[in-house]
């Protein structure tokens, strides 16, 4: 195990995740994952902002006469809240499209860091395992989609929706991109989804620190493109000190 293998908090491991995508022997594994996020993610965030003042005046017109004056403080917050649902969906198609990548960068960084081989090597052992990577994938939407909808369905009530669904949505973003990335390497192992689930939900406060970081850097315009690959690693490095020796 290398002197980089050591507890540390929910950011910190995101910070870390950014040493490993660049450390020799690691960074090859990052390309692909952050081809599919710069594609996917560059398009979608293209096309929001050629439409994101017009979104904005249409949700702050639904505002009450007597709570217009809200509207100097919910402009940034609608703003932020539309940028990250925006990058947070466009992310999750990337990450679908991408997981059997994320495995295997998530497997390298493991054996980076512990210094042993977890699963059969080479390509083919990586097409071999497609089916079930994303039966796995398939699984986490069916666990996020109702939940996104819902707040979704929240953002559009006049009022409640400008105040208190910003609040709601980054919260559920930083347990959802917690979930999302630390599931790969919970996979790698054959770990079951609602296992993963609830050791995460044994270590909330890293988990939701570490979702929280990830969220916001997905807001944040050209930063996002880069969040999965470094998400993955860092996911990753958390696993190996917080969870491995539990399961």
């Amino acid at each position: 195990m290398t002197t980089w293998a050591k507890p540390r908090s929910g950011f910190g491991y995101f910070f870390h995740g950014l040493q490993l995508a660049f450390s020799p022997g690691i960074r090859r594994f990052v390309l692909l994952p952050l081809l599919a996020n710069v594609i996917l993610v560059g398009g979608a965030l293209w096309y929001l902002f050629s439409h994101l003042d017009g979104w904005i005046n249409s949700m702050l017109g639904q505002l009450p006469e007597f709570l217009s004056w809200l509207s100097y403080v919910l402009w940034p917050l609608l703003v932020i809240t539309i940028i990250g649902t925006f990058s947070y969906f466009f992310s999750t198609l990337a990450n679908f499209i991408a997981a059997p990548f994320n495995g295997l960068l998530a497997e390298k960084v493991e054996v980076y860091l512990i210094g042993e081989a977890i699963n059969e090597d080479g390509l083919m052992a990586v097409v071999k395992d497609v089916p079930r990577i994303m039966a796995r994938e398939w699984r986490k939407l069916v666990y996020i989609l109702p939940k996104a909808i819902g707040l979704f369905i929240l953002l559009l009530i006049p009022a409640l929706g400008q105040t208190l669904g910003p609040i709601l949505w980054f919260v559920f973003s930083a347990w959802i991109l917690a979930v999302q990335y630390c599931d790969y390497p919970f996979d790698n192992h054959k770990v079951p989804f609602n296992t993963m689930r609830a050791e995460l939900k044994s270590h909330q406060g890293k988990a939701y620190s570490f979702g929280a970081v990830v969220s916001l850097f997905t807001a944040i315009p050209i930063l996002n493109l880069f969040v999965m690959p470094i998400a993955i690693c860092g996911a990753t490095s958390m696993w190996v000190n917080e969870f491995k020796s539990n399961i």
